[in-house]
C-alpha cells in the first residue's frame, strides 16, 4: 500500500511530491515558496548541499518572516532515510519525536535519520486524527493547511519513489512565483492513485487558465476534467471508464449520495448535472437568496461566482477571465 499524506486544515502551503514533504507559512513570499518547491525535484547524496543552499537564501527571500519545513524522504527500497531543512515553527517529526539537527543560515538541516511509522511536517504536534474531509493522498500539487502526516507504514511503490538527483549547479530559486512543482516534470502515473481518497488539486499558477470549485471547508479542485462529486464516486460509470475524475465529499450528516453531481467541460463552459441524488442538487447565482433545484440529467451551465449546493456542502463556481 502507497504511504499517505493527511492535510490538516490552515492557511499555510502544504505539498507532497513522491517521499517529499513541504510545509511552508511565508506571507508575501511567493520566492521562497517556490524556491522550496523547486527543491522537492532535489533528491540524493547532493540533497543536503542543495537545502544548505536555500537556507543561506531565506533571508532575502523571506525578509525574515518564513516558517517552514522541507523533508526529502527516500522510501523507496524500505531505506526509510529523510534530508530535512526547516525554519521557524514547522520542524518535523517522526513517531511524536522531533527530529534534531545542525544550524546553518539561520536554519536547521538534519540528514540521514531514520523515518519511522510516522512523517509529520508542520507547526506544534500532529493531530492525534484528522478531521472528516481534509485527507489526501497527495502525489502532486498542493493544497491549503497547516501541517502534513506522512504514513510510512509500509514501503512506497517504485512508481511513488522520489525523482532523481539533479544537479545542484541548476539554481533552485529561480521561479518567478509560486508556480508549485513538479510542473514540467513527467506526467502522474494512473496507477499512483490507487487508494484511499483521490488526490486534491490546487495549481495557482500551472492551472490558472483552468476554473476551480472552491469548498467551504478551504479544499480548492480544479476543474481540468470532468468530475464526479458524491460520497463515493469512484464507482460511478464515468469513473470507471475513464470519463471523469472523482472528488469525495466528506459527509457526515449522511445527506449525499456515492454518485451526487458530476461537473461537465465543453471547451470553457462548464456545466452542472444531478446524478439522481435523492436529496437533489441546487445551485444559485452569486447574488441571489434562494436555491434552485436542478432537473436530474439536465445540464446547467455554470457562470463565475454560482454558487453549488450538495447535500450541506456549498461550494463556489470560480471561472478566470480571459
Amino acid at each position: 500500500m502507497p504511504d499517505r499524506c493527511e492535510v490538516l486544515p490552515g492557511d499555510a502551503v502544504v505539498a507532497r511530491r513522491g517521499g517529499g514533504l513541504l510545509w511552508v507559512d511565508a506571507p508575501g513570499s511567493p520566492a521562497l515558496v517556490a524556491a522550496l518547491h523547486a527543491c522537492l525535484g532535489i533528491t540524493g547524496p547532493g540533497a543536503d548541499r542543495v537545502l544548505a543552499a536555500v537556507a543561506g537564501q531565506v533571508s532575502s527571500l523571506a525578509s525574515g518572516t518564513a516558517s517552514f519545513a522541507l523533508v526529502l524522504a527516500d522510501t523507496s527500497g524500505g531505506a526509510g532515510t529523510g534530508v530535512a531543512l526547516w525554519s521557524g515553527k514547522g520542524a518535523p517529526a517522526v513517531d511524536g519525536v522531533p527530529v534534531s539537527g545542525s544550524s546553518v543560515e539561520g536554519c536547521t538541516l538534519a540528514s540521514g535519520f531514520a523515518l519511522g511509522q510516522t512523517l509529520y511536517v508542520g507547526p506544534g504536534q500532529a493531530a492525534p486524527q484528522v478531521p472528516p474531509g481534509v485527507a489526501y493522498d497527495l502525489v502532486e500539487g498542493t493544497v491549503p493547511g497547516s501541517g502534513a502526516t506522512l504514513q510510512l507504514a509500509a514501503a512506497a511503490p517504485s512508481s511513488s519513489a522520489a525523482v532523481p538527483a539533479s544537479s545542484p549547479s541548476s539554481s533552485p530559486f529561480s521561479a518567478p512565483s509560486d508556480a508549485g512543482f513538479g510542473s514540467a516534470r513527467e506526467p502522474l502515473d494512473a496507477s499512483r492513485a490507487d487508494s484511499g481518497e483521490q488526490t486534491a488539486f490546487w495549481r495557482p499558477e500551472a492551472q490558472a487558465a483552468a476554473p476551480v470549485l472552491r469548498f467551504d471547508d478551504g479544499m480548492v479542485v480544479t476543474v481540468d476534467e470532468d468530475l464526479v462529486l458524491g460520497r463515493r464516486p469512484d464507482n460511478h460509470e464515468l469513473v470507471t471508464t475513464g470519463s471523469a475524475r472523482p472528488v469525495p465529499i466528506a459527509d457526515t450528516q449522511n445527506v449525499l449520495s456515492s454518485a451526487h453531481a458530476a461537473l461537465q467541460r465543453a471547451g470553457r463552459e462548464v456545466s452542472l448535472v444531478d446524478l439522481g441524488s435523492l436529496n437533489g442538487t441546487h445551485v444559485a447565482g452569486p447574488e441571489a437568496t434562494e436555491w434552485t433545484q436542478l432537473e436530474p440529467g439536465v445540464a446547467h451551465p455554470l457562470a463565475d461566482g454560482d454558487r453549488l449546493l450538495l447535500g450541506w456542502t456549498v461550494i463556489t463556481f470560480e471561472q478566470p477571465q480571459d
